[in-house]
């Protein structure tokens, strides 16, 4: 029998195993005696699917990780996994793949190190919970979003935090699906930032977000600086996390042909992304490639329903240049042709109801990697007319889903800092030869809201809904409410998909249902 655990249960529980309170947020509780390990940076649990997920957290010492897992809250017959080390070579932390569960279960897990040089000596444990993906078709629901402590809005307590993950929280999702751009490595937090009419945005600070990451050190602290946020802490340990990347885990519109700016005193980019890699490897509950260590794109199959092919359009891709090409080559790569050929053998194998594409950059927003000058293809579009550069992947790809009879492809995204719904008409569309589908785009999570971006014509999207600040006022701060995330709700009975974008007050801002064709 899967059991639900109501809200004030699992607190009173959290309190009593080691999560303390703040402000009605279950947040680890933290032991000061000297002697004793600490998890400051809460637990998190990932890529969870039908038979198990993984488990993450971080001690502040050499250790080991101790994970007990149970299907009950009380953690009776609890099961007790093989101690994880966690050292500094990982910057102390450790993940843990829980295998052998039970389908559409709640799970509990619970967290403690053991000091590696006195192995009596152990933490506080810490709780967390997710729920397996489910063998029958039952209702699933998740979320989606990106772009997080950018721009300079790191963590204001005055503005109450990382607030848009506390109402994601509410909605006791899956799962997250975070679209990238995970942490800002270019971005540095300052202490104040002065806002119009004499008002100040107040950030938490630490001294390795004070200029941009170059070192491996640096990268781990971005990461480690969004964890301070209570309600990121609270809402990791309640909801799994589907993590895929984009730029800003490195540097902004990297690519090999970056020029980077003066800030950085380390001019290799594939070091930096090197380093970066690492550190996005480090921090997330990821399950880890083993025919390509270090991979990122990869597919979670979460029950019939539902399939999600995470994609990576960063590692693989050539140069930002003008990506004019009418030939399919290496400077045109975005994905590149080996993980094209993946996602096509894993769209065909699909046997889900919705095939969900997470893509890290939308398809026909006009994103220029020189955005000043207007100079340069950071993402997929060229500008209007037949598929050229990048496009020439997308075209074949969506030729491919055609003529293949794959059906009920959605592709969902973030990165341009607003909310969007496209869908995508071939009557309207200089490459005609694909069936219609629809883009959902939203973020920012916790960053600056831009847009809205111009529109390539290309593939014939139909801006269905838009909501951006317009060319006058860019880079608002979350202060202004404009901090966006994406919930999607499957009927476990029909297969209808509903498709909802909300601001960070829980504002339905517009929705659709989509009924799922039968193949």
């Amino acid at each position: 029998m899967t059991f639900r655990l109501s809200r004030r249960r699992f607190l009173t529980t959290a309190t009593a195993t080691g999560v303390g309170l703040v402000g009605n947020i279950a947040v680890p509780y933290l032991s000061r005696a000297a002697d004793r390990p600490l998890i400051g940076h809460g637990v998190q649990s990932g890529d969870v699917g039908i038979d198990g997920g993984v488990v993450w957290s971080r001690a502040d010492r050499p250790s080991q990780m101790l994970v007990e897992v149970s299907t009950t809250e009380s953690f009776r017959n609890a099961r007790a996994l093989p101690p994880i080390a966690a050292l500094p070579e990982t910057d102390f932390t450790a993940k843990l793949l829980i295998d052998n569960l039970p389908s559409d279960q709640d799970i509990f897990y619970r967290v403690k190190f053991r000091d590696l040089s006195h192995s009596s000596v152990e933490s506080e444990p810490v709780i967390g919970r997710f729920r397996t993906a489910p063998a029958g078709r039952r209702d699933v629901s998740f979320v989606w979003g990106g772009d997080v402590a950018g721009q300079g809005w790191g963590i204001n307590p005055d503005d109450g935090g990382m607030f848009t993950f506390a109402t994601m929280r509410k909605y006791k999702p899956d799962f997250l699906l975070h679209s990238g751009d995970t942490i800002y490595a270019d971005g540095p937090i300052v202490s104040e930032v002065k806002l119009p009419g004499g008002k100040v945005w107040k950030n938490i600070v630490v001294e390795e977000k004070a200029k941009v990451a170059e070192t491996l050190a640096e990268f781990r602290a971005a990461h480690k600086y969004n964890l301070l946020d209570d309600n990121v802490r609270a809402f990791n340990a309640e909801v799994p996390i589907f993590v895929q990347w984009d730029d800003h885990e490195i540097s902004n519109n990297w690519s090999l042909s970056k020029d980077l700016p003066a800030a950085y005193k380390v001019r290799d980019i594939p070091l930096l992304a090197a380093r970066g890699a690492r550190a996005f490897h480090e921090m997330y509950p990821i399950r880890e490639s083993i025919q390509e260590p270090g991979r990122i794109y990869r597919t979670i199959h979460y029950g019939p329903h539902l399939d999600v092919f995470m994609l990576d359009e960063r590692s693989y891709r050539g140069p930002n240049g003008p990506n004019l090409q009418t030939e399919y080559g290496p400077d045109s790569y975005f994905i590149g042709p080996d993980q094209l050929a993946w996602l096509k053998r894993e769209l065909l194998n699909s046997k889900a109801t919705w095939k969900v594409i997470a893509s890290d950059m939308p398809i026909s927003l006009i994103v220029y990697d020189d955005a000043p000058n207007k100079r340069g293809s950071e993402a997929v579009a060229q500008g209007d007319g037949p598929a050229r550069g990048r496009e020439l992947e997308i075209a074949d790809l969506l030729r491919f889903i055609k003529t293949s009879g794959i059906i009920n492809t959605v592709w969902l995204t973030a990165d341009v800092h607003y909310a969007a719904a496209h869908f995508y008409n071939p009557d309207k569309a200089q490459f005609q030869d694909f069936d219609p589908f629809w883009e959902f785009v939203s973020g920012p999570l916790h960053a600056g809201t831009f847009g809205p971006a111009d529109l390539d014509n290309t593939f014939g999207p139909e801006v269905r809904f838009v909501k951006a600040p317009g060319a006058d006022r860019q880079n608002l701060p979350p202060t202004e409410g404009m901090q966006f995330f994406g919930h999607v709700h499957i009927d476990g009975a029909s297969g209808q998909m509903t498709v909802s974008l909300r601001d960070r007050a829980d504002v339905l801002l517009w929705s659709t249902k989509l009924d799922p064709k039968m193949g």
